[in-house]
């Protein structure tokens, strides 16, 4: 093993820091599933079930594109833009809008010998 030896203080010490630490991650794991569980609720508030849905669907295949697009539309009900119950076509036009804005057109041209 090793040649260090603790105290009975050291090691009290270094039990205690290890709890703290451990106590501390496990509290901003339980505030962070609450926040997520917020979410979700205003989202299943605020969206039909066609709606809800879709983006369950979409989720499965992009889930970091649907993340954005709950937040745009958590975004758009606060501020008053958007107002509930959001349908399945708001989704759809969200998508459009989204994926016009992030198309990218690519010209390939040949050079002949």
């Amino acid at each position: 093993m090793s040649d260090i030896e603790y105290t009975d203080e050291e090691l009290e010490a270094i039990r205690s820091r290890k709890l703290a630490e451990i106590q501390r991650r496990l509290e901003e794991e339980r505030r962070r599933k609450e926040i997520e569980m917020q979410r979700e609720e205003l989202l299943r508030s605020i969206l039909t079930s066609e709606a809800r849905s879709r983006l369950a669907n979409l989720r499965l295949v992009k889930p970091e594109l649907t993340r954005t697009i709950e937040d745009y539309i958590i975004q758009l009900v606060n501020s008053g833009r958007l107002s509930p119950p959001i349908r399945e076509d708001v989704i759809k036009r969200i998508l459009i809008e989204l994926d016009e804005k992030t198309r990218r057109d690519y010209k390939i041209t040949f050079k002949r010998k």
